[in-house]
């Protein structure tokens, strides 16, 4: 039998439902199915269906898209979202991806202010990680800036590979922002490496959230690289789509950022390559 040209990794590909804002979650399951994602990532914010459990189960079950993964609700408009207790949210995504059947918890760093929750995250996402077989993903985050100034907004820091976590998610737009090298943050996740957010970005002081391919990060290499090392997880489109002028123009754009993620997670095989390296063999 002859050997196929290309390898196609297990990682699926999943749309973030805070790709479609300012259009609803419901929206989101929409566009996956239609588009052709292997699933989704509840992002678990102001939403209400993105906080009701069973109206996200009908939602996969009616449009046939599977949440792959659920985003508790710790961004700074989220802070009220299934509870002020940051530990609390932190079960309730849990029991939300068991119920759903999603493999992955995303979650960030604490906010440098929540310091009994800081002190205490490390510990406790072990802790939490133990209780279950959800993948907890600490996030990467980026220091904060405002012209020449900068501040460190998260605790115990925005680069989660200083800190001991089972696993981790990668955001490419955060790297972007941080202006750190995202390859060689990849290196130092290793095979901790659960989850990716994939966006580009400019480097500039705002989190874009680009189209991949649309900024300086290494989205096409890093895609590459993962599926040359038979990468499991999930790859998440999670770009910002507010600009656009129609749905009809949204859609372009995720249906562009689906391509490049597939194209790019197509690896050669081994064979291929080597006829590559031997010209005429």
């Amino acid at each position: 039998m002859t050997e196929p040209v290309v390898r196609i990794p297990d990682a699926k590909v999943a749309l973030s439902t805070a790709s479609v804002y300012p259009e609803s979650t419901a929206t989101a399951f929409e566009i996956a199915a239609r588009l052709g994602y292997d699933g989704v990532e509840v992002m678990v914010w102001t939403d209400p269906v993105s906080q009701d459990i069973e109206a996200l189960r009908r939602l996969s079950d009616y449009h046939q898209v599977p949440i792959l993964a659920v985003h508790a609700p710790c961004l700074l408009i989220t802070q009220r979202v299934w509870s002020t207790d940051p530990w609390v949210k932190l079960q309730r995504a849990r029991a939300a991806a068991e119920k759903l059947d999603a493999s992955t918890v995303v979650v960030h760093p604490p906010f440098r202010w929540q310091r009994a929750y800081a002190r205490e995250f490390v510990r406790g996402i072990w802790r939490m990680a133990d209780e279950t077989d959800v993948r907890f993903a600490v996030e990467n985050m980026y220091p904060w800036r405002y012209r020449d100034r900068e501040m460190l907004a998260y605790a115990p820091g925005w680069d989660v590979t200083q800190d001991d976590y089972r696993h981790f998610t990668i955001d490419l737009s955060h790297t972007a922002t941080a202006r750190t090298d995202a390859l060689e943050m990849v290196d130092r996740m290793g095979d901790r490496l659960a989850h990716l957010h994939l966006a580009d970005g400019q480097g500039s002081n705002k989190d874009e959230h680009l189209v991949p391919g649309r900024g300086t990060q290494p989205c096409a290499e890093l895609l590459e690289r993962l599926a040359g090392g038979g990468f499991d997880g999930n790859v998440v489109v999670e770009v910002n789509t507010r600009r656009a002028m129609s749905t009809t123009e949204r859609e372009a754009d995720l249906a562009e950022a689906l391509a490049f993620t597939r194209l790019h997670l197509a690896s050669p095989t081994s064979a291929t390559r080597s006829s590559r390296a031997v010209p005429g063999s």
